[in-house]
């Protein structure tokens, strides 16, 4: 699979970023984890998650949690929990229809960077008995870092305070409790 698509290419001819956009995937991508993107990805606190439906209707979350909930098993292979969500499972459904996703991670400090993961992704579910069970493992096909140069100067002042931590229990957030969803939320 090429890194390119042949529009994006067609792109690149039309308004001469040929040899730059070359030069990038020469000298930027790669398919193996390095101490770098390791070190970006376990002092993460979320990050941003595209899928796709079969057809192609995109969606996009960000999934957080305390440093470390991403979990480096190789050089390329990653994965996450599910945790606690609205129940419409419209990332995890999309992984089922088409395993292709898209990852972003965004570090503000002490440097901004953004680390951007394509891949493959897959569902543990077969033994769980609650969602925040369930494993979403990431195959690696493509990582490459993103110029940093459009993120904002943002300070982050603490965690969630709604990550899952081992003797912690969150906060309940306040959309369960609106009267007109209350009814169906699981406790």
């Amino acid at each position: 699979m090429s890194f390119y698509s042949q529009i994006s290419n067609m792109l690149q001819k039309k308004f001469g970023t040929e040899p730059l956009a070359e030069k990038l995937e020469e000298s930027r991508r790669h398919s193996e984890l390095t101490s770098e993107d390791k070190q970006i990805i376990i002092t993460s606190e979320f990050f941003f998650l595209a899928t796709a439906t079969a057809d192609g209707r995109p969606d996009c979350s960000i999934k957080g949690g305390n440093p470390g909930f991403i979990e480096i098993f190789s050089e390329r292979e990653i994965g996450f929990r599910n945790y606690d969500g609205n129940g419409m499972f419209r990332s995890l459904g999309n992984i089922l229809e088409n395993s292709n996703i898209g990852l972003l991670f965004i570090q503000f400090a002490p440097d901004q960077k953004k680390l951007r993961i394509n891949g493959n992704a897959r569902l543990d579910y077969s033994n769980a008995d609650s969602p925040d069970e369930i494993l979403i493992t990431i195959e690696i096909r493509d990582i490459f870092p993103n110029c940093p140069r459009y993120l904002p100067n943002i300070t982050i002042n603490g965690s969630s305070p709604y990550n899952p931590a081992a003797g912690y229990t969150p906060p309940e957030p306040a959309w369960k409790s609106k009267p007109d969803l209350k009814p169906f939320v699981k406790r």
